[in-house]
């Protein structure tokens, strides 16, 4: 498995919510780990991921699931990212709400 993936990525960019909530209460984020597992926190939104590499067209696509809170209400959802430019793109999925695209950069 690929670990171009590993390590704590800073949220610059999401199309739902603008830098300031991105960073409200620490400086937004994602980060993977070798165990396939992770985490993220934008704004009020904290969540444990569970991720897998998947083949994706030419290349590879990290797929996750998660779980967490939103303002201390529990939340759930999926998501993918891939790597383009040496950047990590992706979408976030609430479940049965809100979807966002990021773009996050290495730390």
């Amino acid at each position: 498995m690929s670990k171009q993936y590993m390590g704590t990525w800073r949220l610059i960019e999401m199309e739902q919510w603008d830098q300031d909530y991105i960073d409200l209460v620490v400086p937004g984020y994602i980060a993977f780990r070798e165990d396939n597992l992770g985490e993220f926190q934008f704004g009020t939104v904290h969540g444990e991921i569970e991720y897998r590499l998947e083949p994706y067209q030419e290349t590879e696509r990290l797929e996750f699931s998660w779980e967490g809170e939103d303002e201390m209400d529990p939340v759930s959802g999926r998501g993918w990212a891939i790597i383009a430019d040496g950047q990590l793109q992706g979408r976030l999925f609430f479940h049965a709400g809100d979807d966002s695209g990021f773009v996050a950069v290495r730390v």
